[in-house]
């Protein structure tokens, strides 16, 4: 037990990083950043305006050219030093990752970090690697190629619930592609972006390549982003209804946006599946980080003949799940990022009830001893579900899975796509042909066969429909952070 090391001696003081310098806001404002294990006071944030965004954008700016026409070579060497800069600092990263939001503390320290030091080591290696295309016409006399050039300055906004590896996602390609960044960190999960930029500097990154603005979205340092005209291209990973704002407010400079938004996906069990995998697999795809995951597959339809057996082992393994201080070993569910989201999902709970769903288990606010402290919920499930219910349309983004049944795979298909979401989707059988006709049929940016949450950083990442536009990873991230040059030459 390690209750209390989510604790601090005093709270952090975390700047804006500008220039290569943390630096306060230019009108001295600050916030608080509540940890949600017990809503104390954990850092002292500065808080950005749109000044103190524009001086962001400047320095990003004054630094491009530098950057922009090194080598890959060379931006890959610092790159590779900024990953074992976070492998170094993996324990004290980790903890401030679980602090700021509540994840589990194993996996921040198994998963997070990890995975962010390896978004940066392959996308350097990818850039050093990334070839062109040429076209090649004799009989017309011409030859023709293609010039990749970074974009300029990008800006990259995140969310809280995955604050580091989402960020680094964002981050990393477009360094490693020649643009240089201004990060905007969720408000709620502030410190590790500021963990983040004093890697870079120690890795040797060149000043104002790599800046970081902390505040919040609206009338703030986040929307004077999306309006300067001197950020090329915008990617933020959040929810719809701000993607709508952020594209309205990036039009008047017609920037590039790329968007990761909400979901509700669906998870198809069928009668043929293995059972065992696809409970385990879609608890892990629902419950994953309290549920507060864009990609988590909250609809759960499962085929008649099986729905009964499902229901009752998905009952009996959730129970098994522990609650409580993510710093705790074997917890695997921790607090929701802040009281207010704990409102929220606790009234989408009364509300599913209201709509006549099947409470299976849990549903209620944990409040034994230090627990009553925090932002804790018990996992739950609801079952006689469907499709017409606002539980089953809209994102919750908490630990609440809606379970219901099919018959025949085309109403498989038809529920599954009956959503105004198309981000991610599983499917769980044993028969290859049910496989390929789901994962072609069901309208998503991601299908996941037998598995949830693989990742291959080569494939596209994104979503249909308002879960959200264009794709990043390998060469889509490429293409997002880069603009085309077509060269064609006359020859004799």
């Amino acid at each position: 037990m390690v209750t209390d090391a989510h604790k601090v001696a005093q709270p952090l003081e975390v700047r804006h990083f500008i220039g290569g310098e943390f630096v306060d806001s230019l009108d001295g404002k600050t916030f608080d950043s509540l940890t949600p294990i017990d809503n104390s006071v954990v850092a002292h944030v500065a808080e950005g305006s749109a000044a103190d965004a524009d001086r962001a954008v400047a320095a990003a700016k004054g630094a491009f050219d530098r950057w922009s026409t090194m080598s890959p070579a060379a931006r890959k060497k610092i790159l590779h030093a900024v990953a074992d800069g976070l492998e170094a600092r993996l324990e004290e990263i980790a903890a401030w990752e679980t602090r700021d939001m509540g994840k589990p503390l194993a996996d921040s320290r198994t998963k997070d970090v990890p995975r962010a030091a390896y978004n940066f080591r392959f996308f350097a290696d990818y850039a050093d690697l990334a070839g062109l295309h040429a076209y090649d016409k004799p009989w017309e006399g011409s030859f023709g190629y293609e010039l990749r050039e970074p974009i300029g300055v990008a800006a990259a906004i995140s969310p809280w619930n995955f604050p580091l590896m989402l960020l680094t996602w964002k981050v990393a390609p477009a360094l490693a592609f020649g643009c240089t960044v201004v990060a905007k960190p969720a408000e709620q999960s502030p410190v590790t972006a500021s963990l983040l930029a004093e890697v870079c500097r120690d890795a040797g990154m060149p000043d104002g390549v790599f800046n970081v603005v902390q505040g919040f979205g609206p009338d703030a340092a986040g929307e004077a982003l999306t309006r300067n005209p001197d950020v090329a291209a915008v990617t933020f990973t959040g929810e719809s209804a701000t993607g709508k704002a952020i594209m309205g407010a990036a039009a008047g400079t017609l920037k590039k946006l790329s968007f990761e938004l909400g979901g509700k996906s669906p998870a198809v069990v069928c009668a043929d599946a293995d059972l065992d995998a696809a409970v385990d697999g879609a608890l892990l795809g629902v419950f994953l980080n309290q549920g507060e995951v864009c990609l988590a597959g909250t609809r759960i339809i499962v085929q008649r003949p099986v729905y009964d057996e499902f229901c009752a082992r998905m009952v009996d393994r959730l129970a098994q799940w522990k609650v409580g201080n993510p710093f705790d070993d074997g917890v695997r569910v921790g607090p929701l990022v802040s009281q207010e989201h704990l409102d929220k999902v606790l009234g989408y709970i009364e509300l599913a009830e209201e709509e006549g769903a099947k409470r299976l288990i849990g549903g209620s606010r944990l409040t034994d001893g230090d627990l009553a402290l925090g932002n804790y919920l018990e996992p739950t499930i609801f079952a006689d579900t469907h499709n017409g219910m606002r539980v089953c349309r809209e994102e919750i983004f908490g630990p609440v899975a809606t379970v219901m049944p099919f018959d025949e795979i085309d109403d498989a298909i038809t529920m599954a796509n009956d959503s105004p979401y198309g981000l991610a989707g599983m499917v769980w059988t044993q028969n290859l042909n049910t496989a390929h006709r789901l994962a072609r049929s069901i309208k998503t940016g991601n299908v996941w066969v037998n598995c949830f949450f693989v990742r291959d950083l080569r494939l596209p990442f994104g979503g249909y429909k308002e879960s959200g536009v264009g794709r990043e990873g390998g060469e889509y991230s490429y293409e997002f952070f880069t603009e085309s040059k077509a060269v064609v030459m006359k020859l004799s």
